[in-house]
């Protein structure tokens, strides 16, 4: 690589912690003063437009229609995992190539208080949402509405710092999310009892990557906790969710017919929850499900040349998330030793066509152009989290 992993990750590093881990992303636009001080606020149609506007320009409009750069929840959790990975690192390694060890330590409190205070109230635990109004094709999310997604990856993070610092409100606040994920989310049942958990506590959606990352939580809390009925739900979720896996290995975004796509990063969080969930609960059922659906995702979504391609049938837009997600992939499902040598392609192009001079990371490379815009979730927390998890492979 021209500019090697570490100093990527060094300079990414210092840019996120220069904008103190906010920013916008792809999906803020209702955040913006002047569309909501128009009438159009309350148009389904107008407020879909508009989100995607902001999303797929490659002008960065946010700054005129007055989006204010802010605190994303899910990009902290995320960050969180990123610099419990570097600590482990320095703690092996004895290297402080990547930051003052001390330094790291305080940057995971940090992070774990801006977690603390950004939950979202009401609910029966601990829960995260999103910090904008979320116009989706099947549903209206309000900003901070509490989601499985969100909650599952923050709570992992968290999980991720204790096992660091012992604090054990950390495992009680985690324990709590799992009780959001239990009480909370509405389910859809098979013929079986086996289900699929909700996206939200506002929808019935059947997303499939959603209810595998629940899954993955409550049986990691389990493995802590060894609460029964945290399994029991991870377990039937599990059986849904593969119920559903298509004969190729591949699994469809969601079971609505808008939700049909089959894309590279959701296929990933499909098979690390899967994966995680065998370890952490002992249930080795799964083994041929996993490995019908890493085989179908490690011949489709890579290019000879180390491009991550989006979807299953078409190579564009290139996004930042896929490749992030292929490092998190290949470390979670023990595999990144027999793949280093894709990984290793897939960075290497990564880094040298979509991260900017001053370290961030683009978000979409096109057929045509490029999006700069330097989202803060999307694109630098996904980023810096994979490559703090390839620094750990690096030992």
């Amino acid at each position: 690589m021209q500019k090697s992993l570490k100093e990527s990750l060094q300079s990414l590093k210092t840019y996120c912690e220069s904008e103190n881990f906010i920013g916008w992303d792809p999906y803020d636009g209702l955040n913006s003063k002047v569309f909501q001080a128009t009438p159009l606020k309350i148009s389904r149609l107008a407020r879909l437009i508009w989100i995607q506007a902001f999303k797929k320009s490659p002008v960065n409009f946010r700054s005129l229609m007055l989006v204010p750069k802010e605190l994303n929840p899910k990009a902290a959790g995320l960050f969180l995992n990123g610099y419990c990975n570097i600590y482990r690192y320095q703690q092996v390694a004895g290297s402080e190539e990547i930051g003052i060890q001390k330094e790291i330590l305080d940057r995971i409190h940090y992070l774990v208080n801006m977690l603390r205070s950004s939950k979202t109230a009401g609910f029966n635990g601990y829960c995260w949402g999103y910090n904008f109004d979320w116009q989706a094709r099947a549903f209206f999310m309000p900003k901070n509405t509490p989601t499985i997604v969100a909650t599952a990856f923050i709570s992992s993070a968290l999980l991720d710092a204790y096992e660091i610092t012992g604090e054990k409100d950390l495992l009680e606040i985690v324990n709590s999310s799992c009780e959001f994920i239990i009480r909370d989310l509405n389910r859809t049942y098979d013929d079986n009892g086996n289900f699929a958990f909700s996206y939200s506590p506002i929808d019935a959606s059947v997303v499939y990557n959603a209810s595998f990352l629940g899954s993955r939580l409550l049986a990691r809390v389990y493995s802590i906790t060894r609460n029964n009925e945290l399994l029991d739900a991870a377990e039937r979720s599990v059986i849904f969710c593969c119920d559903h896996q298509n004969s190729d290995g591949s699994w469809s975004y969601g079971s609505n017919g808008f939700h049909s796509w089959i894309d590279n990063f959701h296929t990933g969080y499909n098979l690390e929850s899967l994966s995680d969930y065998m370890k952490y609960s002992g249930d080795y059922r799964f083994n041929e499900n996993l490995r019908k659906g890493f085989d179908y995702y490690i011949t489709t979504f890579f290019t000879e040349s180390g491009v991550s391609k989006y979807f299953n049938n078409s190579l564009y837009p290139v996004d930042i998330h896929n490749p992030a997600q292929l490092i998190i992939t290949l470390s979670r499902l023990d595999r990144f030793e027999e793949y280093k040598d894709l990984a290793d392609k897939v960075l290497k192009w990564t880094i040298e066509n979509m991260q900017s001079e001053i370290g961030y990371f683009y978000f979409q490379k096109g057929k045509f152009f490029t999006l700069r815009t330097p989202y803060i979730r999307w694109a630098q927390a996904w980023m810096f989290y994979a490559l703090s998890e390839y620094l750990l492979k690096m030992i």
